[in-house]
């Protein structure tokens, strides 16, 4: 399967929408000159108007993990990149392209500064404490992001200068790696789990054999040697180091076709996913390593589910759909956003939660501006982009187009050499501000009731996945239709001809493993959360989840189809209000509730 190219696709107006407008906004408001800070600071370059600071607290500069005393400094601003690329290439943004080219010619005056190789908004030298015990924190992960910035931006928006920076940049690292020809673990060291993704795609790109050499420097993970043999290779390891290796690996197939790199991948899912459990939310992994499998009730705390780790995990489930056009990743990705990347946004300032606390009585701890630049900080401004990339894949040899999300969207592609156009929209009505719906007939306001507007130049096979949850169940134009297939699909010409689909949502419970006594609520792929003191301590009583929790709806003009999913329940006398996780945003919670 081939995902649609970020110009194809555009997000309208709905829940995910305006996730990526506050996003947006946040980009547009970072200064340049403190998105650029510490990489003036390395190159020598004085800041404008900052050679004294009389008053810290009146100068714009970023602190947290950018401050300049931080090894981490410079890591953000290729996660800015890399958002800010998707969002000009999706939405035709100028003004954000504008900023987005600005800061790239800054970066290569600095590159020019330091000689003309060297990207780095730390010193080289950081590298050298690599090849000896002293501390040093993550100088590769720090550059990866300023590289895989600087790819993005050529990716999405095909400005060539980023292009030439990358290449001389690689001079630096072909050097580095023959330097270490008698100690290659070195090369690997300071968590260097990105920098095999970057080679590969370069490689992919250029078809210069520096990138495949760099990429075979990289690609000697112990990580991989495990997962080789079918060893545990995640428990207790850091999460969100070792899943760029598997980014890597899918790379490394994706552009050579080897298929060792499919079946490492392949692997480290399984041990990931299927070997491991989850959180109700999707997360596997808590003060950010991998927790050993069946053993997570123990390890719920306030440092649960990392968000680095979903936006990656997102990202190797895509790889996975495209190469296999299973389900299973995409029902994977589809919990993900609901119960990862809206959960831990802010909703109204668009900052991230680094962790999700899971205790009973929760609250989230959000970031700030300017002032923390968690590494979650720098994901969060990336997940907010990547949703029109997961809606819609095609596949040419099958004459094949695929619905895999469904969020208000528009896209406009080439299927072979026929123009395809889809327009995806809640199924509703408005009518002097408000809105109706029709569901099968009956008055009804659902977030899974859709309208498609399909036109294609030719036949197509036009496919919808059945997400796992709606139970084999899909509702075309008011047929009910039962399938054990995980995708239904209409062959025809379409033209401009509208489709009514409809999944019905139930309210299921799942638990975990080692605490048979507690569950978490569903409504289709949406977590609820049981909210206030009423909610910490909050029982199901032994009633099904139908008999406890009643539908609760109230009307306001905002976007009102993903205000559903809200209940009351009463136990005991005392009212207890569940509401979507993604909703919650000061208030405290619980996700698992007692039986």
């Amino acid at each position: 399967m081939q995902a649609l190219k970020a110009s194809e696709v555009k997000l309208t107006n709905g829940l995910f929408k305006e996730r990526e407008t506050i996003n947006r906004e946040y980009l547009m408001e970072l200064d340049n000159r403190a998105l650029l800070q510490n990489f003036y600071l390395e190159a020598g370059i004085l800041l404008p108007g900052l050679q004294q600071v009389p008053d810290p607290e009146d100068c714009y500069l970023h602190w947290g993990w950018e401050a300049p005393s931080c090894q981490l400094r410079g890591h953000f601003l290729g996660h800015w990149m890399s958002a800010a690329a998707r969002l000009a290439a999706a939405n035709k943004d100028r003004e954000l392209e504008a900023k987005l080219y600005t800061i790239v010619d800054e970066l290569k005056v600095c590159q020019e500064a330091n000689g003309g190789q060297w990207i780095g908004s730390i010193p080289e030298k950081y590298f050298k404490r690599l090849e000896t015990n002293e501390y040093i924190w993550s100088p590769q992960y720090t550059l990866h992001k300023t590289l895989m910035g600087l790819l993005d931006v050529y990716e999405f928006t095909g400005y060539q200068v980023a292009l030439e920076m990358l290449d001389n940049a690689s001079e630096w690292y072909v050097n580095w790696v023959d330097s270490l020809k008698d100690k290659p673990r070195v090369v690997v060291k300071g968590e260097a789990g990105g920098m095999l993704e970057i080679w590969a795609r370069l490689y992919g790109i250029t078809k210069k054999e520096k990138y495949l050499k760099l990429a075979k420097a990289y690609s000697i993970y112990h990580d991989f040697e495990l997962l080789a043999e079918g060893k545990d290779a995640l428990t207790d390891n850091h999460a969100n180091a070792s899943i760029p290796e598997a980014h890597g690996a899918a790379c490394m197939y994706e552009v050579t076709g080897d298929e060792k790199w499919l079946k490492l991948t392949l692997e480290f899912w399984k041990q990931a996913v299927k070997d491991r459990e989850a959180y109700a939310t999707g997360g596997q992994n808590a003060g950010e390593f991998w927790i050993p499998p069946h053993h997570f009730y123990e390890a719920i705390s306030d440092r649960t589910q990392e968000f680095c780790t979903m936006y990656n995990m997102v990202r190797l489930a895509e790889y996975l759909y495209r190469f296999t056009g299973e389900r299973e990743y995409s029902d994977y990705i589809e919990r993900t956003l609901y119960n990862a990347f809206l959960v831990q946004q802010n909703r109204f300032t668009g900052m991230p939660t680094y962790f999700l606390p899971m205790r009973p009585g929760s609250r989230k701890v959000w970031g700030n501006k300017t002032r923390n630049f968690w590494c979650c900080t720098g994901t969060m401004v990336q997940s907010q982009t990547i949703y029109p990339s997961l809606i819609y894949y095609k596949d040419e040899e099958k004459n094949k187009v695929s619905v895999e999300q469904y969020i208000n969207s528009e896209a406009a592609f080439s299927l072979g050499d026929k123009k395809v156009s889809i327009c995806q929209e809640v199924n509703m009505d408005y009518c002097s501000g408000a809105l109706f719906g029709e569901e099968n007939g009956k008055n009804s306001k659902s977030r899974w009731a859709l309208k498609f507007t399909v036109d294609s130049e030719d036949v197509i096979n036009f496919s919808f996945r059945v997400p796992a949850w709606a139970d084999g169940c899909i509702i075309i134009n008011g047929e009910e239709i039962h399938t054990e297939e995980a995708y239904y699909t209409i062959s025809k010409q379409f033209e401009k001809e509208e489709i009514s689909v409809v999944f019905r949502s139930h309210l299921t419970g799942e638990g975990l493993s080692d605490n048979e006594n507690i569950t978490a609520v569903f409504d289709g792929p949406i977590v609820l959360a049981a909210i206030g003191e009423e909610g910490k301590h909050y029982r199901l009583d032994g009633r099904s989840m139908e008999e406890a929790l009643t539908p609760f709806v109230e009307h306001t003009y905002e976007a009102y189809p993903w205000q559903q999913s809200s209940y009351r329940s009463y136990s005991g006398g005392t009212e207890t209000l569940f509401l979507p996780l993604y909703a919650v945003t000061d208030e405290m919670y619980t996700i698992y509730v007692e039986k």
